[in-house]
C-alpha cells in the first residue's frame, strides 16, 4: 500500500475546502423552525384580522408553524423598528400597512429606513375604509356632516386608532377638504376607540370594513360613506365620500415584508405560496365577506406602490399639518 505524501499547501487548501463545503451541506432548507409574524398593531385591529386569516393557511403550505406576534406602540414603530434589526433568515415576516408609508411624513425622524431596511414580499388585501356615526347623531350622509360640523364648528370628534394612523388622517383630510372643525380623539388602537364610539362618547370615526363592518349590520353604527374612490360591492347602497367631495380616496392596505436582504430563494418561495394563500376560495371570501380585496402583487411592484404611497400620503399630511412629534 502506498501513502501519497501531500505538501503543506496542498493540506492547507484541503482543510480550508472542507470548511467551506461542510456548512452548505449542514444548512437546513428554510423553513426548518417556527416563523414569527409581527404585527405592530394590537391584536383585534384590521391589520391583525388579516395576519390572522393568512398565518394559518401559509403555515399549512410552508410546514412549519407560523405565528402572529403583536408588538403595537409608537404609531407601530416598536414593531417595526424590531423587524428591521432583525436577521434576514426568513423566520421573521412583517405586516406592513398604509402607516408604514404615513409615518415617514408625520415623524421627523424615525429609528429606520421605510423602504431600505425592509424587503417588500406582496399586497395581502386592500381594505377601504367606512365613515361611520353614533345612531344618535342626526346625519345620514357626508353633506349632513359637513352642514352639522359647520353649523357647531369644533363640537364634533372623530376617533381614531392612533395619532398618525389612517384613520387620523382621513379624519384630517376630510376637515380640510369640507372646510370645517372638529376634534381628533386618539386611541391606542380601534378595538379601544369602538367602546367609546358605541357608548356615544365621541361621535364619528373612519375605519377599516374589517374593523366596523360587523357594527355596522348589527346596527350599532350607521355607515354614511366608504372612503374608496368608488362604492363597494360589500354595501352598494353605501355612497362614497367621493360623491360629495370629489378626489377624496383612502383605501388601507397591508402587506408581507421582511427585513431587507432576504435571500432571493426565500423571496420567491414566500411570494409564491402566499399568492397560493390569498387565491384559496376560501380566504378570498373571507376578505371579501369583511370588506377586503384580496392582494397579490409581486415584489417589485409591491416596491413601487409603497414608493407612491409614501409620497401621497406626505403631501396630505403637509397639507393638513397633523404632526405627532
Amino acid at each position: 500500500m502506498k501513502f501519497v505524501s501531500l505538501q503543506p499547501a496542498a493540506v492547507i487548501a484541503l482543510l480550508v475546502t472542507a470548511v467551506l463545503v461542510v456548512p452548505a451541506f449542514a444548512q437546513p432548507a428554510w423553513p426548518s423552525r417556527q416563523i414569527r409574524f409581527v404585527v405592530p398593531f394590537p391584536p383585534g385591529g384590521p391589520s391583525d384580522v388579516v395576519a390572522r386569516i393568512v398565518a394559518p393557511r401559509l403555515q399549512d403550505r410552508l410546514g412549519q408553524p407560523v405565528v402572529v406576534d403583536n408588538r403595537p406602540g409608537a404609531g407601530t414603530q416598536i414593531g417595526t423598528e424590531f423587524v428591521a434589526k432583525s436577521a434576514p433568515d426568513g423566520y421573521t415576516l412583517f405586516l406592513g400597512s398604509i402607516v408604514h408609508a404615513i409615518n415617514v411624513g408625520l415623524y421627523a425622524k424615525l429609528p429606520y429606513d421605510p423602504m431600505k431596511d425592509f424587503t417588500m414580499i406582496t399586497v395581502l388585501a386592500a381594505t377601504p375604509s367606512l365613515l361611520v356615526v353614533h345612531p344618535s347623531l342626526p346625519v345620514k350622509s357626508v353633506a349632513d356632516l359637513i352642514a352639522l360640523g359647520k353649523k357647531r364648528p369644533g363640537e364634533l370628534s372623530f376617533a381614531s386608532s392612533s395619532n398618525g394612523s389612517s384613520n387620523h388622517l382621513a379624519g384630517e383630510l376630510l376637515k380640510t377638504m369640507a372646510g370645517f372643525q372638529m376634534q381628533h380623539v386618539p386611541y391606542k388602537g380601534s378595538p379601544q376607540a369602538h367602546v367609546d364610539l358605541l357608548g356615544g362618547h365621541v361621535q364619528l370615526m373612519f375605519d377599516s370594513m374589517l374593523s366596523v363592518l360587523p357594527l355596522v349590520k348589527s346596527g350599532r353604527l350607521r355607515a354614511i360613506a366608504v372612503t374608496s374612490a368608488k362604492r363597494s360591492s360589500v354595501l352598494p347602497e353605501v355612497p362614497a365620500v367621493s360623491e360629495t367631495l370629489p378626489g377624496f380616496d383612502v383605501v388601507g392596505w397591508h402587506g408581507l415584508m421582511a427585513p431587507a436582504g432576504l435571500p432571493k430563494p426565500v423571496i420567491d418561495r414566500l411570494y409564491a405560496e402566499t399568492v397560493k394563500v390569498i387565491n384559496e376560495p376560501e380566504t378570498r371570501e373571507r376578505f371579501l365577506q369583511l370588506g377586503g380585496t384580496p392582494g397579490g402583487l409581486p415584489p417589485e411592484e409591491f416596491v413601487a406602490y409603497v414608493r407612491a404611497e409614501i409620497t401621497k400620503w406626505g403631501r396630505v399630511i403637509k397639507a393638513s399639518g397633523a404632526r405627532v412629534d
